[in-house]
């Protein structure tokens, strides 16, 4: 997830280490090699003396990372996975509180009951760009571009209506290119009705706002688009296999409820102390009273 604005992250950001000889553990550390094969930190990175005389720090703007609470896609879809909270780790791997700033001199306070080994669903922020570490068994319970497509199918198997145009609507796979503009689906972000392209109900705000013509509630519009990851068959942003019947606020990318409320939950760490919570599959900023809707499609009604 790359965060809009400038990007100020390293090339030599952090490292992620596989272990292979302990069951596989993976972690992360700050700061990366040079081309010399030395740890880089920049010259106002803060540092500090650990024992047996090595040296221990942080890198300038920092490398956080967030566990989730809960397993991030459960199996069984009983569980509800839950932001952790945010950690900053250091060169040599050890976990601390956030500093009062992102670049403040002034190291956090030590956790020492937590480490620095990656779960599944992890975040890492570089400051500039935010990843999410996925292990091959949290992968395996995810759903793929298959089973997304069958449920788009099913969905649109139902005939869902423009109650203004009388038409039928198509929600397409991957993008709109070859979907006719008619049958392109539309969502009220304050309702969650969802309709086609048409001028009924224009408020002529400065925000495009229209009024619903279902249930009559003004409301910004956006077009509906599928939560993909055009680079992986495996949906790994995707915290559970279930339809895609809810949508983000206000960029409108469809997943499933979980999903959803998920990372409508977790705060992404913006500027020097902020955070905001932001769509996984473009990040935009979503809407602070509700990031969230469920969609309302007009089935069946021909």
């Amino acid at each position: 997830m790359s965060r809009t604005g400038k990007r100020i992250s390293s090339s030599f950001a952090c490292r992620v280490i596989a272990d292979r000889d302990s069951g596989l553990k993976t972690r992360v550390y700050a700061a990366g090699f040079d081309s010399s094969r030395n740890i880089f930190l920049g010259e106002k990175a803060t540092k500090w003396q650990v024992e047996n005389n090595e040296l221990d720090g942080l890198t300038t703007n920092g490398v956080l990372i967030m566990h989730p609470n809960g397993t991030f896609c459960d199996k069984s879809g009983n569980e509800f996975a839950r932001p952790g909270i945010w950690r900053e780790v250091s060169v040599g791997g050890c976990i601390f509180s956030l500093r009062e700033s992102r670049s403040a001199a002034i190291q956090g306070s030590p956790i020492h009951n937590e480490d620095n080994i990656l779960q599944d669903g992890t975040l890492i922020d570089l400051c500039g760009a935010t990843l999410i570490w996925r292990s091959a068994e949290g992968l395996s319970y995810s759903p793929t571009y298959k089973q997304l497509e069958q449920c788009i199918d099913n969905l649109n198997a139902g005939r869902p209506q423009c109650p203004v145009g009388l038409h039928t609507l198509v929600v397409p796979r991957k993008n709109s290119k070859n979907t006719k503009p008619e049958a392109q689906p539309f969502v009220y972000l304050n309702c969650g009705h969802v309709q086609g392209r048409h001028n009924w109900g224009n408020l002529n705000d400065n925000n495009g706002s229209k009024t619903c013509p279902i249930c009559l509630c003004p409301s910004s519009v956006a077009q509906l688009t599928m939560g993909t990851e055009p680079a992986f068959k495996i949906l790994g942003l995707y915290t559970d296999c279930l339809p895609p019947e809810f949508c983000f606020v206000p960029c409108g990318h469809m997943a499933s409820e979980r999903t959803v409320k998920y990372w409508a939950s977790v705060p992404i760490p913006c500027g020097t102390s902020g955070f905001e919570t932001a769509c996984p599959f473009c990040a935009v900023p979503l809407a602070r009273s509700k990031g969230y809707v469920k969609l309302i499609f007009q089935d069946k009604c021909d």
